[in-house]
């Protein structure tokens, strides 16, 4: 029977502290000559914000050397499931974990009532080997969505290892872009809960084209919905319903309210020089 090493977290954003889990995973896999596995969750229980859907999740979880992964679905019986109870009927009898490696302080089962000193214990007992992973640095999920609140995308990124990206088809907006000289392709993202930077206008990439980005609620032309609105910089044609990968790479400004339509693309201009230094 085939038998694993595995780790478990909800790995939101796969950030660097956890791309050094996964990749300890993968060294502690090929020494036992087991097969890494990455045990995470379909969404958080606390319904945060999140950095990564769950196919961008997988996407960078892969590129750490993991091929197995499986997703969990919190149910109402997962939820009720003890410390014990899981590492028996989950790890042991559903996914044939050999070895568990997990953060001194990290906390799984009902309440998380129980720490790593039991975690070890149970595993004697169920034939399952639990070791504690060396500290993983200060990086949290949590720091990079404070990051992200406060527009500051390089800083995330740093955090991240990679630019924070988000991804969606391509609406019909108001063309307010259009008839500034500027127009602009109006992002629906493919993740409702996924977090959105602060309001502002960014310097962007998509694929290899560069753009910018503004999000906010345009108050120059009075009171809108925020949107999400990419003018890619040399680019003509339509993008109306494409599916686009917008990676976010450094904040030029906040959002302002123009006195003119001429004074906004004014700033436009400079906007578009700025950005395509940067890039």
């Amino acid at each position: 029977m085939v038998g694993y090493v595995a780790t478990i977290g909800m790995f939101d954003g796969v950030h660097k502290g956890h791309q050094f889990v996964l990749r300890q995973v993968v060294a502690c896999a090929q020494q036992h000559r087991l097969y890494p596995l990455c045990i995470t969750f379909d969404h958080s229980p606390r319904c945060e914000q999140m950095l990564t859907p769950l196919n961008e999740k997988l996407r960078l979880i892969r590129l750490t050397g993991i091929e197995h992964i499986e997703v969990l679905h919190f149910t109402e019986a997962l939820k009720q499931l003890t410390a014990r109870e899981f590492m028996e009927q989950v790890l042991l009898k559903q996914l044939h974990v050999k070895m568990l490696l997990t953060g001194y302080d990290n906390r799984f089962g009902h309440n998380r009532n129980e720490g790593f000193d039991d975690y070890v214990r149970y595993g004697h007992e169920l034939g399952i080997e639990v070791r504690a992973l060396p500290a993983e640095g200060t990086v949290s999920s949590s720091h990079v969505r404070k990051l992200l609140q406060e527009g500051l995308v390089s800083e995330a990124a740093e955090c991240l290892g990679h630019p924070y990206r988000i991804s969606g088809i391509v609406t019909h907006g108001e063309h307010i872009g259009t008839g500034l000289g500027f127009p602009t392709a109006n992002l629906e993202p493919d993740e409702p809960l996924q977090l959105i930077p602060a309001s502002g206008v960014y310097a962007v990439r998509c694929g290899e084209m560069k753009g910018i980005m503004n999000i906010g609620t345009r108050p120059t032309f009075g009171e809108h919905p925020q949107t999400l609105e990419v003018h890619l910089l040399d680019y003509h044609g339509n993008l109306y319903g494409q599916q686009l990968t917008i990676e976010f790479i450094c904040r030029l400004r906040g959002e302002q309210h123009f006195d003119s339509a001429e004074s906004l693309i004014e700033q436009l201009k400079k906007d578009a020089i700025q950005a395509k230094q940067l890039l």
